[in-house]
């Protein structure tokens, strides 16, 4: 794990340090895999903030930071913003075609149960 250097800076792990298991434990709870798709249909980085989550703020930041040491995505702050991006070329390559099942499926339940 790539350790902060300030308080501003967030820890990430490198490339060869992302884990199937982490990944897939990340993944497996409702409300990070439903930020993980709404990161993915943006297709950018977007803020915490933006993506609302009905959990209090502490369990949303502990959601965004599974999320983030497990290697799903990236967060960097840009002014008092924490933006977030999705690791795609990092999962892709270590796991291919696994994000994009992954979120089929997820959507393709999402239509059937009527959920976001």
């Amino acid at each position: 794990m790539t350790t902060a250097i300030s308080p501003r800076e967030l820890a990430h792990p490198a490339r060869d340090e992302i884990r199937l298991e982490g990944v897939l434990h990340a993944l497996s709870d409702p409300m990070r895999l439903r930020v993980v798709r709404e990161l993915a249909a943006a297709g950018a980085e977007v803020s915490c903030s933006s993506i609302e989550l009905p959990v209090t703020k502490s369990t949303t930041t502990h959601h965004f930071r599974v999320l983030r040491e497990s290697g799903v995505i990236r967060q960097t702050y840009r002014g008092t913003a924490k933006m977030n991006g999705i690791r795609r070329a990092d999962l892709d390559a270590l796991f291919p075609g696994l994000l994009d099942t992954v979120l089929s499926a997820a959507g393709q339940q999402a239509a059937r149960l009527g959920t976001p």
